[in-house]
């Protein structure tokens, strides 16, 4: 071959590897800027590469939370339930057919809605969704019946998945548990890391209230469990790719909260209390052994499909402070004892008068001749309310705190809590209670009078009210009410135990003798008192009423109470009773209220 041939040749070979090379350049420059050019907006017949990157993403769609979950103190669960709700994914109109023409009508007759409406919600999507009952937030649960007629049919972005729901059906959302829900301003003070990590958005659920609230960071878990639809830019399904489930696979997650809670015993109360009519306040009960939280009901009821959406009805009654009325005697009683302020078989004359600050007792004419026992029985206004006047505010204070009144009861962790490393208190909103406004105030003894009867600034929560009962049981030893046990991981190990505590006051404690007094004072309340009403029932019982006037909306009502335990000789259960904002001159329901809890609570056993 000649010299010019061959040169001729290499310079075809040479104008050949310049095009390519060339055309790959170019290949490269347009991919670069596919990439960082600005997103354009999408229209028919331009599909953009940045768009097309994210379109999976966008139709992920959440199945569990990863949330953990509460158990009663039998192992019942408290919440989470997994049932089969129907999903779609957003897709054109023309791209969701996929089997018969006739698959959409008879998805829509097995859902019980004209087709007309499942199609503009199928339209309708802009993200995936779940099908819903209108006016209901959780997805619908499929019957079989109605799984058997799905899984025949064949619709593109449409498919029957197992989605955990937070709360049961027929479960009544409990505000001892609390609630989730999307509190955006929660997540900025709890979770700013993790939101500028994007590790959480602002739309992510968190606890709003209880439990779900106090141990929010434990029960968020590794992450939820998610499913997606592979798309295209235009909303096409990308056949063969078809569905993705991603799990987080962490063994430790989500946890298994064991709350102190008897789901059975706390079904049959909130029953029971309803069907009595119970509108406005609370049922506490204890483990009179330890001061467990058996059972905690607060009315009115939490809205089950929006928890949240009523703000005065996330208010716990049980924990919220309430003026006491007559309750408040076994306070005072204990403070005359222990400071000597009545004399050994003292008695006392009630003429229904006191005689000064405009304060009458309750009974028109008197109880006439009593002793202390007989003035508790009788709930003497006049008696009670010139103890307190032999005392002074201090006296009052300290008597009160040392029982446990008048601060927060609730279950506290000593320092801070290992696995949340910082301190944990189960019950945040948990009201303190108090007995003056402030105590170098008291100057007069009107006050003083006013507040040895449960009146004027004297607040008490339904639970530490119970807790006073337990407290009188043990001898003036102050339990801290645990609502939770313990807490373990999704392997079932042991991540924490709660362990019962005491809660010593800084002043000590009442004498022996001081409770065993007033425990006979309780007794005599139902045996010739004021609860004489309900001595009958499955138990004999012992305990204390209380009505206290409050006004509301510039109108007078009562607050109608009820302390007590049961069975007499062996307590297996100390229970506090709050009817709130009662009528004038209506029975104490409270008192009705406690000898059926009671009742139920003999039937347990």
């Amino acid at each position: 071959m000649s010299k010019e041939r061959r040169r001729s040749r290499q310079r075809r070979i040479f104008q050949v590897l310049l095009a390519m090379s060339a055309a790959m350049l170019g290949f490269l420059l347009r991919l670069a800027w596919l990439q960082i050019s600005p997103v354009e907006p999408a229209h028919a017949g331009v599909s953009h590469l940045k768009s097309e990157s994210v379109a999976q993403r966008e139709r992920e769609l959440v199945l569990d939370s990863g949330r953990g979950d509460f158990f009663d103190r039998t192992g019942l669960a408290l919440t989470g339930e997994t049932y089969e709700a129907l999903a779609a994914f957003p897709l054109q109109a023309k791209s969701r057919a996929a089997g018969n023409k006739g698959d959409l009508d008879l998805l829509a007759k097995a859902l019980g809605v004209k087709t007309e409406r499942l199609q503009g919600w199928l339209t309708s999507l802009k993200e995936p969704g779940f099908w819903r009952r209108e006016g209901e937030s959780a997805p619908l649960k499929l019957s079989q019946k109605q799984v058997a007629i799905i899984r025949g049919l064949r619709l593109n972005g449409v498919r029957m998945l197992p989605y955990r729901n937070r709360y049961p059906s027929g479960f009544s959302v409990k505000h001892a548990i609390g609630f989730v829900s999307q509190h955006p301003e929660l997540l900025r003070l709890e979770y700013d890391r993790r939101l500028k990590e994007r590790s959480m958005k602002l739309s992510d659920q968190t606890g709003g209230a209880g439990l779900e609230r106090s141990l929010d960071r434990l029960l968020q878990g590794s992450g939820p469990t998610t499913v997606s639809y592979f798309t295209d830019g235009t909303d096409r399904p990308m056949h063969g790719l078809d569905w993705r489930l991603e799990s987080p696979s962490n063994p430790f997650f989500p946890v298994r909260v064991h709350t102190t809670l008897d789901l059975k015993l706390q079904h049959k109360l909130e029953h029971y209390v309803d069907a009595e009519g119970l509108r406005e306040g609370a049922v506490v009960v204890l483990d009179a052994e330890n001061a467990d939280i058996v059972a905690m009901i607060s009315r009115p009821q939490l809205p089950q499909d929006r928890p949240g959406s009523r703000p005065e009805a996330g208010v716990n009654h049980a924990i919220r402070a309430a003026t006491p009325g007559s309750i408040f005697k076994l306070v005072t009683e204990a403070a005359a004892l222990e400071y000597h302020a009545v004399r050994d078989n003292e008695t006392f004359q009630c003429n229904g008068d006191y005689g000064r600050y405009g304060l009458h007792c309750w009974k028109r004419g008197g109880h006439g001749q009593l002793t202390l026992e007989d003035a508790l029985a009788g709930s003497c206004n006049v008696v009670f309310a010139s103890l307190a006047e032999r005392l002074s505010a201090r006296e009052l204070y300290v008597t009160a705190e040392k029982l446990g009144i008048g601060e927060q009861v609730g279950w506290t962790s000593e320092g801070a809590f290992a696995p949340l490393k910082k301190p944990l208190r189960l019950l945040p909103d948990e009201e303190a209670g108090r007995l003056f406004t402030a105590i170098r105030a008291v100057r007069d003894g009107g006050q003083l009078a006013q507040t040895g009867i449960g009146q004027r600034d004297v607040r008490i929560s339904p639970l530490q009210a119970a807790n006073l009962v337990v407290t009188l049981l043990h001898g003036g030893v102050v339990q801290e009410p645990r609502l939770v046990s313990e807490i373990r991981y999704g392997n079932g190990q042991l991540l924490a135990s709660l362990p019962r505590q005491a809660l010593p006051s800084r002043y000590g404690q009442v004498g022996k003798e001081t409770t065993r007094t007033i425990l006979r004072g309780m007794e005599a309340v139902v045996a010739y008192g004021t609860g004489q009403g309900i001595s009958d029932g499955t138990w004999s019982i012992a305990g204390k009423s209380g009505t206290a006037q409050v006004y509301k909306q510039g109108s007078e009502r009562l607050n109608q109470w009820f302390v007590g335990y049961g069975p007499l000789r062996s307590p297996k259960y100390a229970v506090a009773v709050l009817s709130e904002n009662r009528g004038l001159h209506t029975s104490n329901q409270a008192t009705q209220l406690f000898r059926g809890v009671m009742d139920l609570l003999a039937e347990t056993e």
